[in-house]
């Protein structure tokens, strides 16, 4: 991590303001201060404006020295943190500042044996020195490595068989064979692709049942689906709006939400996750700055595990009209009585939300997205929206898939009923344990923060060496004192696995916390 001083900040930074002509917008550090004196505040870098956001208070970085983690995976040119400004911009807002390859460029010899263009992106540089750092403590990197078979609560990876909590197949639906058989047979009838964008040729009938389907599911007039969930929220987020307008996210969003924000050119304003109060007075000083307000919210956060407080929603929505998205990707199929979500979790109507959104690669045991909401959202994103009628549509298998894993779903409501039984049960085993597990008592999403990217992946390696398969997320995903464990429950972990689990994982954090120090 580069860090700019106050002597040294001259030579290597010049300010920017990128082109208001809507050319090419290069990543930038935005800074502006927040009235304090000698603050230091952290705060983790946009992965893709290279801005710094911190809650309550959008896109800003305090007083004093402003540190930027190394979150560069889409951040080319970048590596770098600012010294706080000396003298205040003539707004009294935002002043930018950029550090681009050629103005710290890389020390002698470290490029020796280029293989790559890559080897001159500054992001690619931090990639390599942490890839290092993990081999040189006798470690490989856990990510992208390949299993055997469908991803129940044992699989098969590297000749072993393991507990397994690094997959989101929360119902046990993937691999059953009612939605197997619907895949295969949509495969006989339609082939593997559609072989083109729906709006041409690309539509199958199949489209059109799920999309009733879901939104007789949900309660909603109609539907819209899409070949990725992440392309779901970017595309639908930069369609609904521009430049006059704003997204409201909080700090736990998801990239792709963070991704269509930015993206449709809008304002964004970001507050604490659950913290509605700061949120509203972001708002009593904002709302009057912008036209059309999106307050988008999920149903459970994907990275700790809260359910949202969807009467809080409501009432931020109401008070300050804005229209409310609500990300069901982790909450749809797990969250109320029948799993139809937090609608049905707070016995309020789907009508509150003005955008539904999910995925079908959780619960649905499929791949793709999904909106749901009134006739005309669905009209105007179906002729509009560049994500869908630029794409291909959704493959015959992924669609047949997705319905037949609704029609499981709806016969039987025992199975997120079980789930939340195995995600309270598993957090009562840590409590009793002494770990500290985030996340809501009924929420499947359940992290142990472990607060070292190191130390995580080193607990990681000795519960896998253990036969327990839990992913480390470290930086860019999360902060670096938020590195931690991400464990993933579903319907078809049993007691005993729980109870296996626990014991061995509360033993090797105590290990590691006092061998990595």
């Amino acid at each position: 991590m580069f860090r700019a001083g106050r002597d040294s900040r001259a030579q290597i930074a010049r300010l920017y303001r990128p082109a208001p002509n809507g050319g090419h917008f290069r990543p930038i550090f935005r800074l502006q201060s927040d009235g304090g004196a000698g603050n230091i505040t952290r705060g983790t870098a946009d992965p893709l404006t290279g801005t710094v956001p911190i809650p309550g208070r959008g896109v800003v970085v305090g007083a004093g020295e402003v540190v930027a983690e190394e979150n560069q995976a889409m951040l080319n040119e970048t590596e770098a943190a600012a010294g706080a400004m000396e003298e205040p911009s003539t707004e009294g807002t935002a002043t930018a500042i950029q550090f681009a390859n050629d103005e710290h460029p890389a020390a002698e010899g470290e490029l020796t044996g280029r293989k790559s263009f890559v080897d001159d992106f500054a992001g690619y540089r931090a990639l390599r020195r942490r890839i290092e750092d993990v081999e040189r403590t006798g470690q490989s990197v856990p990510f992208f490595q390949p299993r055997d078979g469908v991803s129940h609560s044992v699989i098969r990876r590297q000749d072993k068989s393991l507990i397994n909590y690094s997959g989101y197949n929360y119902l046990g639906l993937s691999g059953h064979p009612a939605v197997s058989a619907a895949a295969k047979n949509a495969i006989d009838k339609y082939g593997t692709s559609v072989s083109a964008s729906r709006i041409v040729s690309g539509q199958i009938e199949l489209h059109s049942e799920l999309e009733k389907r879901l939104a007789n599911f949900l309660g909603t007039e109609d539907a819209l689906v899409f070949i990725s969930g992440y392309l779901t929220n970017v595309s639908v987020i930069s369609q609904l709006l521009a430049r006059p307008d704003a997204v409201i996210y909080d700090s736990g969003a998801h990239n792709s939400i963070i991704t269509g924000a930015r993206l449709s050119g809008a304002k964004t304003f970001t507050y604490e996750n659950g913290d509605w109060t700061a949120l509203d007075k972001i708002m009593k000083k904002e709302r009057a700055s912008f036209r059309r307000g999106l307050l988008v919210c999920e149903g459970i956060y994907s990275m700790d595990g809260q359910i949202l407080d969807l009467p809080r929603a409501v009432e931020s929505k109401n008070r300050h009209d804005l229209l409310l998205m609500v990300d069901e990707a982790h909450s749809l199929g797990n969250v109320g009585l029948t799993g139809r979500g937090v609608c049905e979790a707070y016995s309020l109507p789907a009508s509150v939300i003005d955008v539904h959104m999910g995925t079908l690669s959780k619960t649905l045991a499929s791949s793709g997205g999904y909106i749901a909401g009134d006739r005309g959202l669905m009209e105007y994103m179906r002729f509009l929206c560049p994500g869908l009628i630029f794409s291909v549509g959704l493959s015959p298998p992924d669609t047949a898939a997705a319905i037949a894993a609704l029609d499981i779903l709806e016969r039987e409501p025992h199975r997120p009923k079980r789930l939340r039984e195995r995600s309270r049960y598993f957090r009562q085993l840590a409590r009793e344990y002494g770990l500290e597990m985030g996340g809501d008592e009924e929420s499947p999403v359940s992290s142990l923060i472990v607060g070292d990217d190191k130390k995580t992946f080193h607990l990681s390696k000795r519960l896998f060496d253990q036969g327990i398969d839990v992913q480390p997320i470290v930086r860019p995903a999360v902060s670096a004192d938020t590195a931690r464990l991400r464990f993933f429950i579903t319907a078809n972990h049993t007691e005993e696995q729980l109870k296996a689990t626990i014991p061995l994982v509360a033993k090797e954090l105590d290990y590691v916390r006092r061998h990595d120090a």
